[in-house]
């Protein structure tokens, strides 16, 4: 039997052992009598969670299930320490849990998440939570040095793990899906178009792009706008990356990767560019961004930040903070405007692409799972089920609402050199 096999095989043996335990086990729903003190606990869990329609199934086959309808999933807890560390902090504890496969999730893993996102919300657990929990959870500030090490962890662990589930460009940011049929490398370009018309570049300028990743929306302006760009990148990996195909590209001359944090910008540009490293940046430095921003742009200047956003402030999920983005932080709206307002910025336009990530999360994990064998080989079982929580979780947020994907465009205070209606960003 093919590995592959034996791995299908050994999970559907476990999922029917696990249905067998729970159809044999008294199934109470939440509110009636509770037949142990683990049972307690876990009843009042889900009705704190807004009783999310899951079947919680511990390890001596105990079930309770709520009441509000039939189960999306069933929520496996393997021994009385996972059921603790999950109830004394769900946000972290079930991500640790998971990875130590101390807790399993029998169905759909999106649909589960989803569904515990939506009860929060609804609940309104999650913004308790966030303010008991927020003295413990709260990622250190980002200076340079640590934005630094921040940047590796996630970043610079191998280009060729990103190649696995990424597009052909390697971009790792929302796509933009005109048609939802699209495939992503046909939506990661027509996301790379669609920023350029939003900065309305003309040949000849000059450009700034902070957080440049491995280099596709440099190259992509350079190539196809007629612009000259500088853009600046902490990690490592990814300027290596970019340099070298920038250079295939016969691009080098127009397009530099510069190997340097944001604060070390340098010089006067046309537009501003940022797509996706908001994120990193900390809520607490957004001002010294948008010092950057203010200093680098010439009086006609414009520009534009691509960011995964909340609809309140909050911060990022303890268990995500702490595993896969450490010092990230998604701002809301309000919190964006640090940037602009203290500079005499100008919003001109808002745009959330929410279901079009959820779109792009959908082509990433799909591409991660047919390609789980060679990440294991690469890195352990563990890095695989972190990756894959954390790209399901993703999706699930990001269906639910509870994560926004923000366009911001703007420029300088009473510059009229804007468009008069918004036909020029849907024109070919």
């Amino acid at each position: 039997m093919s590995e592959e096999r034996t791995r299908h095989h050994a999970e559907a043996v476990s999922a029917a052992s696990c249905r067998a335990a729970r159809d044999n086990a008294p199934r109470t729903a939440l509110g009636g009598k509770v037949f142990s003190a683990e049972r307690l606990l876990l009843a009042r869990m889900m009705e704190s969670l807004g009783n999310p329609p899951l079947d919680l199934v511990l390890w001596d086959g105990q079930a309770i299930a709520s009441a509000n309808s039939s189960p999306l999933a069933q929520v496996l807890i393997r021994d009385r320490g996972a059921l603790l560390k999950l109830i004394a902090n769900p946000e972290l504890g079930f991500g640790e849990m998971y990875v130590a496969e101390r807790i399993d999730v029998q169905g759909d893993l999106v649909d589960c998440l989803e569904a515990i996102y939506r009860s929060m919300r609804g609940a309104g657990h999650g913004q308790i939570a966030q303010k008991l929990l927020a003295p413990f959870n709260a990622p250190p500030r980002n200076t340079e040095t640590r934005a630094r090490r921040n940047i590796h962890h996630h970043y610079d662990i191998g280009n060729d793990f990103y190649k696995l589930w990424l597009d052909r460009d390697m971009v790792y940011t929302c796509a933009y899906f005109p048609d939802p049929a699209m495939a992503l490398e046909q939506a990661q370009a027509a996301k790379l178009d669609y920023v350029c018309r939003k900065l309305r570049l003309a040949p000849g300028e000059t450009v700034l792009e902070t957080g440049c990743g491995w280099g596709a929306l440099a190259l992509h302006m350079g190539k196809h706008c007629g612009v000259t760009v500088k853009a600046y990148n902490i990690s490592k990996e990814q300027i290596a990356f970019a340099r070298a195909r920038a250079l295939a590209e016969g691009l080098e001359g127009r397009v530099e990767f510069i190997e340097d944090d944001y604060r070390n910008v340098d010089g006067e540009f046309d537009a501003f560019v940022s797509v996706g490293m908001l994120e990193h940046v900390g809520i607490d430095h957004y001002q010294s961004l948008g010092a950057v921003i203010d200093r680098s742009l010439k009086s006609g200047g414009r520009g534009l930040i691509h960011t995964i956003g909340r609809d309140r402030p909050s911060p990022m999920t303890p268990w995500i903070e702490r595993n896969i983005f450490p010092g990230a932080c998604p701002p809301s709206l309000s919190q964006m405007m640090q940037i602009f307002e203290p500079f005499g910025f100008s919003v001109l336009d808002v745009e959330n692409l929410r279901l079009h990530y959820a779109k792009t999360l959908e082509h990433w994990l799909e591409r991660y799972e047919a390609n789980s064998g060679r990440v294991t080989q690469m890195f352990d079982a563990a890095f695989v089920r972190t990756w894959r929580l954390y790209l399901a979780g993703s999706l699930a947020a990001f269906r639910s609402g509870d994560m926004q994907l923000f366009q911001v465009c703007f420029n300088r205070s009473g510059h009229n050199d804007v468009p008069w209606t918004r036909q020029y960003l849907y024109a070919p």
